[in-house]
């Protein structure tokens, strides 16, 4: 029954009823105005108060020794600055909403510290043996007699230490027919120089590895009284780099034959000398397939861009299945001969942002079902190919389907631009790339494997903080390519580069496979 029924029946004139159909019409657009404002509002709380547990875990969960001094204080001024902001407007909102003021952050539970784990059986012990000042008994005067002992361990170092290499060749000569006899000198990477296989891999792993620029080395060096300037220090590494390049060329082939990879990439800042300024340029990273048993690999490219040209150009003709996040310049593969894979972690971070901030149920039952999944994952660990394939096949698939078909219904059941919405528009967009793991034993979950190659050259920019030039930055790639896929393999990266600059002159291009830093299969 309308309005103007109603008041039919209290007979009331033909201006009343025009003034109370017009009232009430202007009430109810009011009406539907508050409710469209309200739920922007609710939106944009949701929005500040994902973007506050964000700062708020990018402020206590950067350790701050992972940066430079400067970078440190820039880095802890910006996003202090950040915080205040972001608590001021969640806070006017919040008040503007008739909320109260803002909750304060709950605390954090307090880590156990956990027990101190012994030290490796593998380092040499030095004993240091305390006797007591007499062997006679101070209360007494009675000879005291040993019952036991107790012993402590303290872990200790010897600083680098710099030494002098002798090469001494004695020359011999033949009298009757006086011929002239000695050994060949040594084949050396840097013909002529100064500096020993071991003296260069220190100067590669702590540049490459620990992310140690020159001129701390050139500092360590002095205070043993040794003079070793930058730029012969960045001679040296340029020259190096020459030498293990092929190697790298080589390590990036082995890769290639794998039909499962992992890719990812993280910008590094580029010097652009012509603008006094730094530009934008991108770390690519490659990663084998630990599920598949191939060797364990991970391969970086400095590309000056982040379109999938790099991409189609370092992989070439390849065909397979590629692990990647959501980025775009990855498309036109899949529109190839590869197969796209898309990475489970990625889709459960964004409803763990979510909960995180604001205790989302909706989140937690996500979170839930991605446990689930990632359980079953670990059970599977260290079995062969076909039972994993099983596993997932009987296990994986059911709780796959069911955690698609939930987050078709939530959807149906969400505003849309909340955050949550968001979160199960992700997951839905990329359905098909997500679930393909389940259709063998041999298809990762998620790109982590890669992130984590990767991670270590994140946090080491963070104090070289920008590459000189693109050779440079193809160079730091070639090298941390062999020295991380060492670590991969459990090689300690300073043998072997000891070992690889060694052997590298005078080694036969056809057996270059022996010297990449690859675990011997039995």
């Amino acid at each position: 029954m309308d309005l103007a029924s109603e008041l039919a029946r209290f007979s009331p004139s033909p201006e009343l009823l025009f003034w109370a159909e017009s009232r009430v019409g202007g009430l109810l657009e009011q009406v539907k105005t508050n409710a469209t404002e309200i739920h922007w509002r609710d939106a944009k709380i949701e929005k500040l108060t994902l973007e506050l547990a964000y700062l708020r875990r990018m402020k206590f969960g950067v350790k701050s020794e992972s940066l430079a001094a400067g970078s440190r204080d820039l880095f802890d001024e910006t996003l202090a600055a950040d915080l205040a902001a972001c608590e001021a407007r969640l806070a006017e909102k919040r008040q503007a909403a008739e909320m109260g003021p803002p909750l304060p952050p709950p605390e954090k539970p307090k880590r156990e510290r956990a027990g101190r784990q012994p030290l490796p059986d593998q380092l040499p012990r030095v004993e240091h043996l305390h006797e007591p000042k007499s062997c006679t008994c101070g209360q007494c005067g009675q000879a005291l007699v040993r019952i036991g002992e107790d012993v402590t361990e303290k872990l200790s170092i010897i600083p680098a230490e710099f030494f002098v290499e002798r090469h001494i060749y004695p020359k011999y000569a033949c009298r009757p027919c006086e011929t002239l006899t000695a050994a060949p000198a040594v084949a050396s990477i840097i013909d002529g120089g100064l500096a020993a296989p071991a003296l260069l891999a220190w100067v590669m792993v702590s540049k490459y590895a620990d992310h140690l620029p020159l001129y701390r080395l050139e500092r360590q060096a002095a205070r043993a009284g040794v003079t070793l300037s930058r730029s012969t220090l960045a001679d040296w590494v340029g020259r190096t780099g020459v030498a293990l390049e092929p190697l790298w060329r080589r390590l990036a082939e082995v890769l290639r034959q794998g039909t499962v990879l992992h890719a990812d990439e993280t910008p590094v800042q580029q010097l652009d000398p012509g603008r006094g300024k730094t530009k934008r340029a991108y770390l690519w990273a490659y990663r084998s397939n630990a599920l598949a048993g191939d060797p364990s690999i991970v391969v970086f490219d400095y590309q000056p861009g982040r379109g999938g040209k790099y991409v189609a150009a370092f992989l070439r003709d390849w065909q397979g299945a590629l692990m990647v996040d959501d980025f775009a310049g990855y498309d036109a593969l899949f529109r190839g001969h590869v197969i796209e894979l898309a990475c489970l972690t990625h889709a459960r971070r964004k409803f763990f942002d979510l909960h995180q901030a604001n205790g989302s149920p909706v989140a937690a039952e996500a979170l839930d079902r991605f446990a689930a999944l990632y359980a079953i994952e670990a059970t599977a660990k260290g079995k062969t190919v076909e039972e994993r394939a099983r596993r997932r096949k009987e296990t994986s698939q059911p709780l796959l389907d069911a955690l698609h078909l939930w987050l078709l219904s939530t959807r149906t059941k969400v505003a849309h631009g909340s955050a949550l919405a968001k979160a199960i528009d992700y997951s839905l967009r990329r359905w098909p790339a997500i679930a393909r793991y389940v259709t063998n034993g041999f298809y990762p979950i998620d790109n982590n494997p890669v992130e984590n190659a990767i991670r270590p050259i994140a946090i080491g920019k963070k104090n070289w903080l920008f590459a000189g030039s693109e050779a440079a930055g193809q160079r730091a790639a070639a090298i941390q390519s062999l020295l991380e896929t060492a670590r991969l393999n459990g090689i300690e990266p300073m043998a072997w580069l000891i070992d690889t600059l060694e052997k590298l002159p005078s080694w036969p291009n056809s057996r270059i496979d022996e010297l990449l830093p690859l675990k011997k299969r039995e």
